[in-house]
């Protein structure tokens, strides 16, 4: 049996974004993330637009997209 993947840079507190998945507790949600990764497909480019963001950080929020949390838990 497969292990769940472990997302410690996804966070979901009701009081930041309307409770939506966020990174490491920023507004910056997993949705726009990913928004960025079809934005800017360099990397180079998006880190020097988003310099707080790390690469670890959008490989959890495509992947958590990837397993279905996103969609089945905090879409509407």
């Amino acid at each position: 049996m497969a292990q769940a993947p472990h997302f410690d840079r996804i966070t979901v507190d009701p009081g930041k974004c309307g409770g939506k998945p966020c990174i490491r507790g920023m507004r910056i949600t997993v949705r726009r993330v990913l928004e960025l990764l079809a934005t800017f497909p360099n990397r180079a480019e998006l880190f020097q637009e988003y310099p707080f963001l790390e690469e670890e950080d959008l490989q959890q929020a495509a992947a958590y997209s990837s397993v279905g949390f996103f969609h089945s838990r905090h879409e509407s």
